[in-house]
């Protein structure tokens, strides 16, 4: 990860899992020889597959990047949480000492380990059947993969590829003002929850969670 401070670093899986449940769009990069390769999808985690859980998504079969050796490549896909800027301003303690300066807080999780294709159709289908299920969900009229012709669907599937990912390590960096202190940090919550974004309020209320973290430790 970017940041090396132990103090935003987050490992438990069930939280990880859950913020991959959430944030679910995702950066894959992989390294063909060349360079850097990257692609933006939207996966499913299947968390009863492999010790760490595994990812599955799908690509354009014009995409070279599924394209990997048979016992796989090294991959990394990152899910980009909400993030901010935060304002020493918000700070109570700038009171008594202006030594203070801007930072930028965010969550973010990164999974890493071994990129390989499938060509199940079936298996292809229930994933395109269960993210349509996810983003369609609590829509006043839903839209199900059903809906259009069946023969049509399937000529579309040979335009992509399905992927997955099982995971071999498993961390977050969350960076909620857990190295100031409480005041600060409600600082920091507060100056967010405020600011005009959705994102910036969403910051605040990953804030909010550590905080509850801190009182009851």
């Amino acid at each position: 990860m970017a940041y090396p401070s132990p103090a935003f670093r987050e490992d438990r899986p069930e939280v990880l899992h859950a913020a991959i449940r959430e944030l679910y769009f995702g950066l894959l990069v992989t390294q063909p020889a060349g360079g850097f390769a990257t692609s933006y999808l939207p996966w499913e985690l299947d968390p009863t597959r492999g010790q760490h859980g595994t990812l599955v998504g799908h690509l354009a079969r014009y995409n070279p990047q599924w394209k990997v050796p048979d016992a796989g490549a090294p991959a990394l896909v990152v899910f980009q949480g909400p993030h901010a800027y935060v304002s020493p301003s918000w700070y109570p303690g700038k009171r008594d000492d202006p030594r203070q300066v801007p930072t930028w807080d965010y969550l973010a999780v990164e999974v890493r380990g071994t990129l390989k294709p499938f060509h199940d159709d079936a298996k292809l289908y229930a994933l395109l059947t269960q993210l349509t299920e996810r983003n369609e969900s609590g829509r006043e009229h839903r839209w199900h993969v059903t809906d259009a012709p069946d023969d049509y669907v399937r000529a579309e599937m040979r335009h992509i590829v399905g992927i997955e990912l099982e995971i071999e390590s498993l961390v977050g960096r969350y960076k909620l003002s857990q190295n100031r202190d409480a005041a600060d940090q409600e600082g920091a919550r507060a100056g967010l929850a405020a600011a005009p974004t959705e994102r910036e309020h969403d910051l605040a209320r990953a804030i909010a969670v550590t905080q509850r973290e801190r009182r009851d430790r």
